[in-house]
């Protein structure tokens, strides 16, 4: 605001609500938009998830996101945040947009029997970057009952942002594991959503491109993937140039933004 001016805002909040705002001489728009309309945040998060193990060596590390609830702790965040341990998800909600044996199989195979499904683990492309490892399923269940439950809230107004650290796993496919990933809980979450809106954006700023989410919503015009990512020089996955754009109706609503080594 120009020194010495009080100024009278109004603007529309959530299609409906009008607010008014009077702000004074040094107080800046954005703040005082910000503190007229308190946002309703919501975090999910269930402390098993830091118990689960990749196995040694390997980059993905759910204990990671333990870490980063210890400093949502430590800095007094979660006194503006609704905290929620999340509901686990079941197979049928899963079956939403993965195959029922893909399902099943990942129920069933543990580290001790894996040698008896040798054809699956092929099959369903399990290797080295997507090891079999102890509650496995268990493990699916929680980040994607974290997204699922977000989601929901979201359809029904009871949040504004729903943040869920273990969620994210952007690579798996229908019926295939790839990239770290098993259930693609973004898929799902979108699909929820889906129920309720028209349209969803989704924005995804991960190094590698966010194929599996691009892959599930290729031909739809009712989901836009945004994704930026490093791409070239045999990086993973190899997806997401920015001649990749969509087909059928979907055309134009995949969007890639390939970025050189550094960016």
């Amino acid at each position: 605001p120009i020194a010495g001016c009080t100024l009278i805002l109004t603007w529309r909040w959530k299609e409906h609500d009008v607010v008014t705002r009077r702000v004074q001489p040094g107080v800046s728009l954005l703040g005082a938009m910000d503190s007229a309309v308190k946002r309703k945040v919501s975090y999910y998060y269930d402390p098993d998830i830091g118990n689960y193990y990749y196995g040694h060596g390997h980059p993905m590390k759910p204990h990671r996101v333990r870490m980063a609830h210890a400093l949502i702790l430590r800095y007094g965040l979660y006194k503006h945040l609704e905290v929620f341990k999340p509901t686990r998800a079941t197979e049928e909600s899963m079956s939403a947009f993965h195959t029922e044996d893909y399902i099943a199989f990942l129920k069933s195979v543990t580290p001790d029997n894996q040698d008896q499904f040798s054809q699956q683990l092929k099959q369903y492309a399990i290797a080295s970057d997507c090891p079999i490892f102890d509650r496995m399923f268990d493990y699916c269940q929680i980040y994607t009952g974290g997204s699922l439950g977000g989601a929901v809230r979201l359809n029904h107004g009871m949040s504004d942002v729903v943040i869920n650290w273990a969620g994210g796993l952007h690579h798996a496919k229908k019926s295939e594991a790839s990239g770290f990933c098993y259930i693609n809980d973004i898929v799902l979450a979108i699909l929820e959503l889906l129920k309720y809106h028209h349209r969803v954006l989704y924005v995804d700023i991960d190094v590698h491109h966010g194929d599996g989410v691009e892959e599930a919503f290729l031909a739809t015009d009712r989901v836009m993937t945004v994704s930026f990512h490093k791409h070239g020089d045999n990086f993973f996955p190899g997806t997401g140039d920015i001649t990749d754009i969509g087909v059928g109706a979907g055309k134009y609503y995949s969007v890639n933004v390939p970025l050189k080594d550094g960016m």
